[in-house]
């Protein structure tokens, strides 16, 4: 193997202290998928993409595959997590699948019981749901989706009921969830901030947090979470902390050709901030942009792994010696298909994935 390049935080401080994953332990791998629909591609052609995506991850020996709710974005089809993650199940054989994750905002808390409830009883030890406050979206789609409070402690409030439902059936309300009672599908907290942090501790809950498209409170978050975790919680699913962490990865077959494959998700980067999401993944090629533009792009996607097999997990390695993650969920974006295909099998064999 390469000598090790420079971590994805190396220029932004070290955890010190915080770091208590060896870069030697290889932790488990997951994908997160956003369903993307390339130019050329129909939204059904994307949606059998990404389950042959998954199929292939459920051989290759990842331990999760998330399906990442957003709205009214041309690139993304992943808006219905529950009929997503039930296609996903339904032609897998090992592989948890599960939302990365339902805006629960969007949505009355008692329907996600029961989309859950009864998709982990068709799948009994292979669904779970993960939680956000942010809507997925911008705001005026946000308002026209809007069904519960965003606020923290209506979030709160919003995750106990759904652990009530999932354990007995019945919220402090004494609103029903029948088909619910007894999943106890397991939860997780996502965020981009210390505030989601703070929420997965007080509810001792394992948290996910997004650096890959927003990396600069990674650190300070992970710590808080750590810190504040109450394993005592009556929602507790765990009595130790659990930190899963988001990171773009392409491998391919050499450097030069994972970099020019991974100009796609820099000009998805630039289409959003020009054009709000109106287009399409558009294939590899000139990224061209302002000075602004170029380095709001290169900030965001600081959480990489770009390159060979081994220089990506390389750089896996480096982003676990430096945040002590217990686990990485791995986002690739590809205007083909197999690109992101060969990528998932490039990086699975090289980091020692098995099923």
């Amino acid at each position: 193997m390469p000598k090790r390049p420079e971590g994805p935080l190396a220029r932004h401080g070290s955890m010190g202290s915080m770091s208590t994953t060896p870069s030697a332990i290889r932790v488990p791998l997951s994908i997160l998928d956003l369903v993307s629909v390339s130019t050329g591609q129909s939204v059904a052609d994307a949606i059998e993409a990404s389950m042959q995506s998954v199929e292939a991850a459920d051989e290759l020996g990842y331990r999760r595959a998330w399906f990442a709710e957003h709205h009214n974005t041309a690139a993304v089809a992943s808006s219905a997590t529950a009929v997503l993650v039930g296609q996903a199940a339904a032609r897998t054989r090992r592989i948890i699948v599960g939302s990365g994750g339902v805006m629960l905002p969007n949505h009355a808390p008692l329907m996600v019981a029961e989309d859950y409830g009864t998709l982990g009883a068709m799948f009994p030890g292979r669904v779970e749901l993960g939680l956000g406050r942010a809507p997925g979206t911008d705001h005026m789609t946000a308002r026209a989706l809007a069904r519960s409070d965003a606020s923290p402690n209506a979030f709160v409030s919003n995750v106990t009921d759904l652990h009530d439902w999932f354990t007995t059936g019945r919220a402090s309300s004494g609103l029903r969830a029948g088909v619910a009672a007894g999943s106890r599908i397991p939860m997780w907290i996502l965020g981009s901030s210390t505030a989601g942090a703070q929420i997965a501790a007080h509810l001792g809950l394992p948290y996910s947090f997004a650096s890959h498209f927003a990396p600069d409170a990674l650190l300070p978050a992970i710590e808080l979470y750590r810190s504040r975790f109450n394993p005592d919680a009556p929602t507790a699913q765990s009595v130790e902390p659990h930190v899963m962490v988001g990171v773009n990865v392409l491998a391919a077959d050499s450097d030069a050709e994972a970099h020019h494959q991974f100009s796609t998700v820099q000009r998805m980067f630039l289409a959003l901030r020009r054009t709000g999401g109106r287009d399409a993944l558009l294939p590899p090629g000139e990224v061209d942009g302002t000075e602004d533009e170029m380095a709001m792009m290169e900030h965001m996607l600081r959480i990489s792994a770009i390159g060979s097999a081994d220089t990506v997990v390389a750089q896996l390695e480096s982003l676990v010696e430096q945040t002590g993650a217990n686990e990485l969920i791995t986002v690739t974006y590809a205007h083909d298909p197999e690109v992101r295909m060969r990528s998932q099998q490039l990086t699975a064999e090289t980091w020692g994935l098995s099923a």
